[in-house]
């Protein structure tokens, strides 16, 4: 008898990607739920809308303004990504927002974005984050914020070391990271934990000179 041909398994159906972006939203403040494109660009990680609502009530309860509001503060997001953080603190008063990004269309798309909320508190800068707190006027920060990728860990002790020479006293700097950051280790760079929370594989902390001070 004739043998039958073996048939080959069928493959499976190729993973459909989704039809728009994904998105996060501002959460607070005058551009409150403006919703940022989150481009399909390997390492971005917005931070999650829930961490970001903690982070901000944190941050405006040292502020101490009510609303939620950051007034007169002064920011910069070392590794804006979608702008998510940076924006959030210009949408609730900051009186100056770097956003800096090395990604060319990243860049882009936060141009776009400025110019869509006419965001003048905001400037955009195409370059290394690290870089750019190391050229930041000494305790002039009242928030930075650390959001690197996960993967690139060699980023975050020169980022650390640059964020704690860049705060004024009393402020913080935000710390995302895909582990806890220890008291020991934070000391090394004249930093103490200050708040912290675990969502996911998300660990948050907010961080503050060791010498404490008030915002």
């Amino acid at each position: 008898m004739p043998q039958k041909k073996a048939t080959a398994a069928p493959r499976p159906p190729a993973a459909k990607r989704p039809a728009r972006p994904s998105e996060v939203r501002i959460i607070g403040g005058q551009w409150k739920r403006t919703r940022l494109a989150v481009a399909d660009k390997p390492g971005l990680r917005p931070t999650p809308d829930r961490v970001r609502e903690t982070l901000f009530n944190w941050l405006a309860s040292l502020a101490g303004a009510g609303g939620g509001e950051l007034p007169g503060w002064h920011c910069l997001d070392a590794f804006a990504g979608t702008g998510a953080l940076g924006l959030e603190a210009a949408s609730r008063g900051a009186a100056n927002v770097l956003l800096c990004e090395q990604d060319a269309a990243l860049v882009a798309q936060l141009q776009a974005t400025k110019t869509k909320l006419s965001a003048e508190a905001v400037r955009i800068e195409r370059g290394n984050g690290v870089t750019a707190l190391e050229r930041t006027t000494a305790a002039s920060l009242h928030a930075v914020f650390l959001d690197p990728p996960f993967e690139s860990a060699a980023l975050y002790e020169p980022a650390l070391r640059a964020a704690a020479r860049a705060l004024r006293p009393g402020g913080v700097a935000y710390l995302e990271a895909p582990r806890q950051w220890n008291d020991e280790e934070l000391a090394a760079f004249g930093l103490a934990s200050f708040r912290y929370l675990k969502a996911g594989a998300v660990h948050a902390h907010l961080l503050r000179l060791a010498s404490g001070g008030t915002a």
